[in-house]
């Protein structure tokens, strides 16, 4: 499972698709600023290819692409809420 998540950017994408969220790739662009372009579709194919994010494709002028959480990447939630939760208590006990 950690193999999925594997990567610097993948957790940072999956923050920003949580909660039914369909971003453009120029807004996944936008909001996580220190990613370069190459490595943005690199993450997202590899999500992709593992079955954690759905690629929609709008066949228009010009081209048009969103991406969103499968039922499954949706589903790493609470699972991730549960390892902040977890981290935060160490700050809690010291």
């Amino acid at each position: 499972m950690l193999k999925l998540l594997e990567g610097r950017w993948k957790l940072i994408i999956l923050f920003h698709l949580f909660g039914g969220a369909v971003l453009r790739f120029s807004d996944l662009e936008r909001a996580i600023p220190a990613v370069s372009q190459k490595m943005l579709i690199q993450q997202l194919r590899q999500m992709e290819a593992d079955g954690i994010v759905r690629r929609i494709v709008h066949h228009q002028v010009p081209p048009k692409v969103e991406y969103c959480l499968t039922d499954w990447g949706q589903a790493l939630c609470p699972a991730l809420d549960a390892l902040l939760s977890w981290a935060a208590l160490r700050e809690d006990m010291t």
